[in-house]
């Protein structure tokens, strides 16, 4: 009877959210119309992706692993006390997202036109001032069952210019999914003192397994989720977690990251400039969360422009394209290329203007993704039908 019960207020909840939601594509497209006649233009076709296979090409992708010895962070943890892990965070949890029909209408225009989102969130203004929004990953990423032990878990990453944090949000109730910060710091000095803080701004991110990878501008930083600490120190979080590790890169940065879970083994995706390429993940259970090498297992060239996400799946690659006002998404493959479109409209520009990353939850089939203070997330399968 219990579980009839919560059946039916979920569906009660369902039946809210799809009004709330029908009302924003509404306004969406209805907005769609008012796009200027310069943005409405067509996009030039980037056509198909091309692979890159000389051994030179790929030898420019190659990263350099650097991490922390074991005894420099036993030390750290001495110093800084014993480590609480994701569950202690997540308990602490003491700010909560808005729902999309408490979000503002300047924060909606930052959702895609069409495919309408499924679900919308909204950050807190007065807690995110002065932070620029950047990359998002979630348990999803992190294991096959999309849960962190019993909880779905949402983590997304900003920036102030002098230090990085982590939104660690609990995602487990749909309907008022509650966070708190982590300070990102850097890797420990062999005297296993207290580090400073990340200072690059996060460009990418990807939680697999008990790792953390960050993109930053000079390299990709590796974090072990279970060491994240209480904080004590002035920085504005109530708890840090130190890197644990950095791959450097010998040629293009790896600034936008994702995760494949189609590959055998699953891979790490990366776009810089007009290339895309991944690495694989180490099957090792000595090496849980770290690359198998920093060699490139495969690479392409896209001719889709600007700094924006990736994803792929199943030999599709997902690319977005910046805008003033709205931004595109294409589906490229080794046969050529799609973008998702405004309806009956002809013009391509239907995604949102910057969305620095992608990340898709198989156990809901869904696409997750973050837009100025607007977190929203609609299936896979949408964005399939739009391009189709």
């Amino acid at each position: 009877m219990k579980k009839q019960r919560g059946r039916h207020r979920r569906r009660k909840r369902g039946r809210a959210l799809r009004g709330v939601l029908a009302g924003t594509a509404l306004a969406l497209t209805a907005a769609a119309t008012m796009i200027s006649a310069s943005q409405a233009t067509v996009d030039d076709d980037p056509g198909a992706v091309r692979p890159l296979t000389s051994r030179a090409e790929l030898n420019t992708l190659r990263l350099t692993e650097e991490l922390v010895p074991e005894r420099t962070l036993d030390r750290l943890a001495d110093e800084l006390g014993r480590p609480v892990g994701v569950r202690a965070v997540l308990a602490d949890a003491d700010h909560t997202l808005r729902g999309a029909a408490d979000c503002t209408a300047a924060e909606r225009t930052a959702l895609p036109v069409a495919p309408a989102p499924t679900h919308v969130y909204c950050w807190d203004a007065a807690d995110t001032r002065g932070w620029r929004p950047g990359p998002l990953t979630t348990s999803g990423d992190a294991d096959d069952d999309g849960h962190w032990g019993e909880q779905r878990v949402v983590l997304s990453a900003w920036s102030d210019g002098t230090a990085s944090r982590v939104a660690f949000v609990d995602a487990t109730d749909p309907d008022a999914p509650r966070y708190t910060w982590v300070g990102l710091a850097a890797p420990a000095t062999e005297d296993g003192a207290r580090p400073g803080t990340l200072r690059a701004p996060v460009t990418g991110m990807v939680w697999y397994q008990d790792k953390l990878l960050v993109g930053t501008g000079d390299g990709l930083y590796v974090y072990d989720v279970h060491r994240v600490q209480r904080e004590s120190g002035p920085t504005g979080s109530r708890f840090t977690l130190p890197a644990v590790g950095v791959y450097r890169p010998d040629g293009p940065n790896p600034t936008r990251i994702s995760l494949d879970r189609t590959t055998s083994p699953n891979s790490l995706v990366a776009r810089a400039g007009d290339r895309l390429w991944r690495y694989d993940f180490s099957s090792d259970p000595e090496r849980t969360g770290l690359l198998d090498t920093g060699r490139a297992t495969e690479a392409y060239r896209s001719e889709v422009d600007g700094p924006g996400a990736v994803l792929s799946y199943r030999s599709r690659w997902y690319v977005t394209q910046a805008g003033e006002e709205h931004g595109t998404l294409w589906r490229q493959t080794a046969r050529g290329a799609e973008a998702t479109r405004c309806g009956d409209d002809a013009t391509r520009r239907c995604w949102s203007a910057a969305t620095p990353s992608l990340s898709y939850w198989e156990e809901t089939g869904e696409v997750w993704a973050q837009s100025g203070r607007t977190l929203f997330a609609l299936p896979l399968s949408s964005i399939d039908r739009s391009v189709e």
